[in-house]
């Protein structure tokens, strides 16, 4: 339990170790914190264009628009591959595939380990919904996708640290 008033630090701390103990597993070249500003909106699709995964189209007929093509390895989400994992099979639904927690966190250590060597890995915390809305959910997603990390700008609102 965290003290009255040190809620967003605790919260913030927390993510810091969570994304350094993602790190270890992983082993990017370098982590990049990503704060949803047009700055880095630009410098990701300047990066992108220069190392030509991502194409420029006709900025008179067609202004701020790119074309992006799918690297063949990324994977779609596939619904065999899809797992939830709760304390309770119940919880997770008719339609999903359940796993218990600890043999989940096994087997994905040993999927994810050393995956990002020599990728740079983005952390994007984001915020879908309004700020004061009690709908609202906070997230943070990691990967080492430049265009994601872009895209998830456009897709959600960013969330300074």
């Amino acid at each position: 339990m965290t003290p009255p008033g040190e809620e967003s630090t605790y919260v913030r701390q927390s993510l810091v170790d969570w994304v350094d103990e993602v790190a270890k597993i992983t082993r990017p070249d370098s982590v990049e914190w990503c704060d949803g500003s047009e700055e880095e909106f630009r410098r990701l699709v300047d990066e992108m264009v220069a190392n030509g995964s991502l194409i420029e189209l006709n900025q008179r007929s067609y202004p701020n628009c790119y074309l992006y093509r799918s690297d063949p390895n990324d994977v779609a989400r596939s619904e065999e591959s899809t797992f939830i994992c709760t304390e309770k099979e119940d919880d997770v639904g008719s339609t999903n595939n359940w796993m218990v927690s600890d043999k989940a966190l096994a087997k994905m250590q040993a999927l994810l380990s050393g995956c990002m060597n020599g990728r740079r890995m983005y952390i994007i915390p984001y915020l879908l919904g309004p700020l004061d809305s009690p709908y609202s959910q906070v997230g943070v997603e990691v990967t080492d996708s430049p265009y994601v990390a872009a895209s998830m700008r456009i897709m959600t609102k960013g969330m300074p640290l």
